[in-house]
């Protein structure tokens, strides 16, 4: 009896450490499916860039830009500006620094509209100096070779928790992007646009509730947001757009 119990415990072991390589080596692959999904609309982009047409805007960023169906609800209202999007989902600030080329600088824009650091909050490492000292090193880079050109930093959005908790991924996420350090990162972000003579514009009043939290009709999953909800945002960037 006691040999029968040792050896059922005994072959417990390798298949728990079975299941924990397993889920290591599932996390490896994904994330070098995703390093190779970057590197590809990197690729994409510098291709595209050849054909595009020099002083014109420029969103760029991460998701929540890259998502942003700019062009589409443009010609929705009528409003005839070219825009490029250069936004690439899971980007952070030091990831955004090193493809600038392809993701800024080639498109020599008149005007840049960025969204970037979100992805810097997702871990418990996180620290708001690191973030905004990357972030301003970013806004060095554009300014020493677009000198001409306005920029401006778009407040980060809020998220919304109640939501993401129905997706275990978001919801790993959101542990640590909070409103809270949103919040707290969009006044670092604010005094930075001030210290560096750039534009800094919170446009989040539409998509946000009473609790300062992302409308929940308007978000996907916790943190992206539906084309409902970048319409709220646009009618708010619109005279800005206009103006540059």
């Amino acid at each position: 009896m006691y040999r029968n119990e040792d050896t059922s415990f005994t072959e417990e072991v390798p298949e728990m450490a079975d299941s924990q390589s397993f889920d290591q080596k599932l996390h490896e692959v994904f994330t070098q499916l995703g390093q190779q999904e970057k590197a590809q609309k990197i690729e994409r982009y510098r291709r595209l860039n050849v054909f595009a047409k020099k002083g014109q805007i420029l969103f760029c960023g991460s998701s929540l830009m890259e998502q942003f169906p700019i062009n589409e609800l443009l010609m929705d209202l009528g409003c005839p500006l070219t825009v490029y999007n250069r936004g690439i989902g899971g980007f952070t600030t030091a990831e955004m620094a090193e493809a600038l080329e392809a993701c800024v600088f080639e498109l020599e824009p008149r005007a840049v509209f960025i969204n970037i650091g979100t992805n810097d909050m997702n871990g418990p490492e996180y620290e708001q100096d690191a973030l905004m000292a990357r972030y301003e090193d970013i806004l060095r880079r554009i300014r020493a070779r677009l000198p001409e050109a306005e920029v401006y930093l778009l407040a980060y959005y809020p998220v919304n928790p109640e939501v993401g908790r129905t997706d275990p991924f978001v919801w790993q996420a959101l542990m640590h992007r909070t409103n809270e350090r949103i919040l707290e990162a969009n006044r670092a972000a604010e005094l930075l646009a001030d210290r560096l003579g750039m534009h800094y514009i919170d446009l989040n009043a539409g998509i946000t509730d009473e609790k300062g939290q992302m409308k929940a009709e308007y978000t996907i999953e916790g943190m992206h947001m539906y084309g409902d909800g970048y319409m709220q945002v646009l009618e708010a960037l619109l005279p800005v757009l206009k103006s540059v």
